[in-house]
């Protein structure tokens, strides 16, 4: 039999004390096996290649502890473990996530959290813990050593306007909370194990309990009507174009969109709604400043960024490379600049002008993308004097857009 035990610096329950006192082999962090009294002739492993601890656990034939930090179902060995077959019996701790806001005095059942612990491929990186964190008022980042090191992820919190924490070694006698508050700061070295927290200070508590931790999934409705956002001379992307860029750029929790020639910030505004971490280019100091108040007026954060591209990609600091990219503006140049320097996995492109559809279709088929496109042309409802109904065209508008056979689902 296989028993996990939580610790969080805590005593260990009568449980977790009797499943240790029997154990034959005891595996664990360093840190761990020394926190604890592993019975005398036991099998110690050392956690170092989970892989090959876990096989000298399961390949053990008396019964065995694993030793793991706070509530090892949550991101942790648990899952390993069923992975192999194996059932084991759970006694967790308090987990880090829940002492680092409980240490700041913040709920956080409205907060997301996010490991940057393992493999890309599993959506665990920098890139993507960083993305889902600048998008939510509220989150927790699980940092692992070397490879996602606070750091990682401080300076573009901070830039956000983030009320930045980091919690390390949650329960140890060194334990130490820290506000961070700077960019020297952001650069030290931290003791792990450690979490990230960041808050909008504005929004550290939510205007009614959330109901679904963390992101609360697909929005109330999209492709919202264009009166739903201030615009100048219709400079906005018709709800119909943009219920389908939408379904091609696929954003959600984790992935980077950027909107190039933004307008009004529409598409970066949907694409905050369904969890994205959203950046708006535009070159009118006016237009950026409405962005940013529709951005505001739907309760998401926008990254809004003043220039023209492609050249403002090069200027701005602490850009996140695009999952997906929605070019409403600025032609074939800003769409081979993406395509080529950025290579996101999805491009959708927005045209009024027929003769540049051939171009950008080349365009992005050069770059390794499969190109499809639609007319649009939405003819909508329309009331007569009589109460009759017609149906009111609007300018068509050629869509095209381009995925690469790696572009997740």
């Amino acid at each position: 039999m296989i028993t996990v035990v939580g610790l969080d610096g805590g005593p260990l329950g009568p449980r977790a004390a009797a499943a240790l006192a029997q154990a034959t082999c005891v595996a664990g962090a360093l840190r761990h096996l020394a926190a604890v009294p592993v019975p005398a002739g036991a099998t110690r492993v050392v956690m170092g290649d989970l892989a090959a601890a876990l096989r000298e656990v399961t390949g053990h034939s008396g019964p065995a502890v694993v030793l793991a930090s706070g509530d090892p179902g949550f991101f942790g060995v648990v899952r390993a473990l069923r992975e192999r077959g194996v059932h084991p019996d759970v006694l967790p701790a308090v987990s880090s996530v829940a002492l680092a806001f409980a240490r700041i005095g913040v709920p956080w059942d409205d907060a997301v959290v996010a490991s940057a612990h393992g493999r890309s491929g599993r959506g665990r990186s920098v890139r993507r813990a960083l993305a889902a964190a600048l998008a939510h008022p509220k989150a927790a980042i699980l940092t692992a050593p070397v490879s996602a090191e606070p750091r990682a992820f401080l300076p573009a919190l901070l830039r956000a306007g983030r009320d930045v924490y980091v919690a390390e070694r949650l329960g140890a006698p060194d334990e130490a909370v820290v506000r961070v508050t700077d960019a020297a700061d952001a650069e030290r070295d931290r003791a792990h194990p450690n979490v990230v927290i960041a808050v909008d200070p504005e929004r550290a508590v939510a205007p009614a309990a959330a109901w679904l931790p963390g992101h609360q999934g697909a929005p109330d409705g999209w492709a919202l009507p264009e009166a739903d956002f201030a615009h100048r001379d219709s400079m906005v992307t018709k709800a119909e174009v943009r219920a389908v860029a939408l379904a091609h750029l696929a954003p959600r929790p984790g992935t980077v969109v950027w909107d190039v020639g933004a307008g009004s910030g529409s598409v970066a505004v949907e694409c905050a709604r369904f969890g994205a971490h959203a950046v708006a280019f535009e070159r009118a100091a006016a237009d950026c400043r409405r962005i940013r108040g529709n951005a505001a007026a739907h309760g998401v954060a926008v990254r809004v960024c003043e220039g023209e591209a492609p050249g403002v990609f090069e200027r701005v600091a602490g850009l996140l490379a695009p999952d997906a990219v929605f070019v409403g503006g600025g032609g074939p140049g800003v769409v081979a600049a993406v395509a080529e320097r950025f290579r996101p996995d999805r491009v959708v492109v927005a045209l009024a002008a027929l003769d540049r559809v051939r171009t950008v279709y080349d365009l992005l088929e050069a770059a390794g993308y499969e190109v499809a496109g639609t007319q649009l042309q939405p003819s909508r409802l329309a009331a007569l004097p009589d109460g009759s109904l017609r149906l009111a065209a609007t300018n068509p508008v050629t869509l095209l857009w381009g995925a690469r056979s790696t572009a997740a689902a």
